[in-house]
């Protein structure tokens, strides 16, 4: 039997060329319909908390950059089965009517990819993904309503994504009346399963309230039932501003670009203006350790001198990089917020100093929440947030949650077997600020276990739990004060029998007496006791507690 021949041996057209007739580009938003579990768009019940979280993330950032307190007003509404329509609607200072189409309908469109600040998002997916999932699961278009101020119209907009070329189809285009002054409305229809619980949206937007207390967030469930989470401080966020990158985080690829694009025109002013915490004498000295002229044209650098000018930078002594670029929280505002959702007897908070991993600058902030309403025989509940936002997703994969069971809480008073979360009536809140968080993929919902972070986490770990622990060993030590005193409280009138026998006094005159030795200083709901670091903390005592110090301390 002949063998078959190929295109080649015919003397016909070779296979590569045929081969090479299906190559073709792709687009980022044809390859994430393909992928968009990469987004956390995975299942329909993460799917409805994805948008939800896109929309309201977009316009805190929106309200906090505009400088205005925000106000948001959250409804989902079931229209059949498992279709769902989610309404955002915010203050926010709107969206200039050309950048709607783009900013809505077009992936890995926005302003803070290439700017080193704090901010809730960074890649410019989060909120066209969605729109995305909504257009994959029902096919309808979503609606923007967007207005800048009392003097503009409202510009109404109904949207498509055109998946092959990433860029908006506009099905509608209008203005409208619209009782607001300025702010932004979204709604669209997706394929969706609403369930309360731990990764819901009830509990997203509970912690969404805790960690940014400046918020007002309005929610409505499909259930018709709403929820007020009120703001608990009228006072904004820090402003956090635009940095440049710093040398100790510049990768070889980085540098080479950057130097091929500087409008500078010699290597010394290269590194004083695209660096921060660079000056002339700094630039000088990174020259001068990769044995490369300060005038050498930048364009003029080789892939093997940008090599040695990479090992020049590590080997040059250069100040950390500027904070300013931050917004944390603070530990009386992040208090607030765990104290305004959460119902505890103890309540602690700490913020790091601001550290560095690969040249970006963050801050690590923790707090405590111990007692009250809090269940008793379970494990401590975890909130994780990056840059006030939420992680609910992937705890076992997060550095948060590796930095938590590998801490000892034995000390401090909860129970912990082995390498293992802690058990106890305690919630544990982690809280990382930084101009860029190294989260494990795209759809943001675990940090990257970087020595660094680990590190510091520990440490405001360990702060906090030193303050729970004073807390904890004091509240037993009383508790053990009013057992002694109750069951002395319980035998006195045998006492007293057997004392007035002995004695000429009268029953009821050593009564009085007893209970007057009994008597001690009220326990008041609210006590401040010094720890041996000689702080003063706040401490409240439960209810059961309270009754019975009225009898005995």
């Amino acid at each position: 039997m002949a063998k078959p021949q190929s295109k080649s041996e015919k003397g016909d057209t070779p296979v590569a060329y045929e081969l090479a007739k299906k190559q073709r580009e792709i687009s980022v938003a044809e390859f994430f319909t393909k992928n968009r579990h990469l987004l956390g768009f995975d299942s329909k019940r993460k799917a409805l908390l994805m948008t939800v979280k896109e929309a309201v993330d977009n316009s805190l950032d929106a309200c906090e950059e505009a400088r205005i307190l925000p106000e948001i007003n959250v409804e989902i509404i079931q229209i059949e089965g498992y279709k769902y329509r989610m309404i955002i609607e915010d203050n926010g200072p709107g969206i200039v009517k050309k950048q709607i189409p783009n900013i809505f309908a077009k992936l890995l469109y926005g302003s803070k990819f290439h700017t080193l600040k704090q901010s809730r998002g960074q890649q410019g997916i989060g909120i066209s993904a969605a729109v995305l999932y909504s257009q994959l699961t029902t096919g309808r278009p979503v609606k923007i309503t967007s207005r800048v101020s009392k003097k503009d119209d409202a510009h109404y907009y109904e949207l498509h994504i055109d998946t092959k070329g990433n860029k908006p189809v506009i099905a509608k285009e209008d203005t409208v009346n619209w009782s607001k002054e300025h702010g932004t409305k979204i709604e669209m229809d997706l394929e969706a399963e609403y369930l309360k619980g731990a990764q819901s949206v009830d509990e997203y937007l509970k912690q969404t309230a805790v960690i940014n207390p400046h918020v007002t967030i309005i929610y409505t469930n499909p259930k018709s039932e709403q929820v007020i989470y009120a703001r608990a401080t009228d006072k904004l966020p820090k402003e956090p501003k635009e940095i440049k990158p710093h040398p100790y985080g510049v990768e070889l690829g980085m540098l080479l670009d950057k130097l091929r694009w500087t409008e500078s025109r010699t290597l010394q002013s290269f590194l004083t203006s695209e660096f921060s915490r660079v000056g002339a004498g700094t630039a000088k000295e990174i020259c001068e350790q990769a044995a490369i002229l300060p005038n050498t044209k930048p364009r003029d650098v080789s892939r093997d001198m940008a090599e040695k000018l990479l090992q020049g930078i590590q080997k040059t002594k250069i100040i950390s990089p500027p904070t300013d670029c931050l917004s944390p929280i603070g530990k009386e505002l992040l208090e607030k917020g765990l104290r305004k959702e959460i119902r505890a007897e103890f309540y602690c908070s700490v913020s790091r100093s601001p550290s560095v991993y690969r040249g970006n600058p963050f801050v690590i902030e923790a707090a405590a929440a111990y007692g009250g309403e809090i269940p008793k025989e379970a494990r401590a509940n975890i909130l994780r947030f990056a840059n006030r936002v939420p992680l609910l997703y992937q705890e076992g994969a997060c550095s948060m949650t590796k930095s938590i069971v590998e801490t000892n809480w034995k000390p401090y008073g909860l129970q912990q077997s082995g390498d293992s979360i802690p058990f106890g009536p305690v919630v544990i809140l982690v809280h990382m600020s930084s101009v860029w968080v190294p989260f494990t993929s795209e759809s943001k919902e675990a940090i990257a276990h970087y020595s660094e972070i680990i590190k510091e986490v520990k440490l405001a770990l360990q702060e906090c739990g030193r303050l729970l622990g004073s807390y904890v060993r004091k509240k037993v030590r009383i508790s053990s004060q009013i057992e002694r005193a109750n069951m002395f409280e319980k035998y006195i009138p045998e006492i007293a029998d057997s004392l007035a026998s002995l004695s000429s006094q009268s029953k009821e005159k050593i009564l009085k007496g007893l209970q007057k030795m009994l008597v001690k200083p009220e326990i008041k709901k609210e006590i401040v006791m010094e720890d041996e670091d000689d702080k003063l903390y706040k401490m409240e005592f439960s209810k059961e507690n309270e009754k019975t110090g009225e009898k005995a301390k």
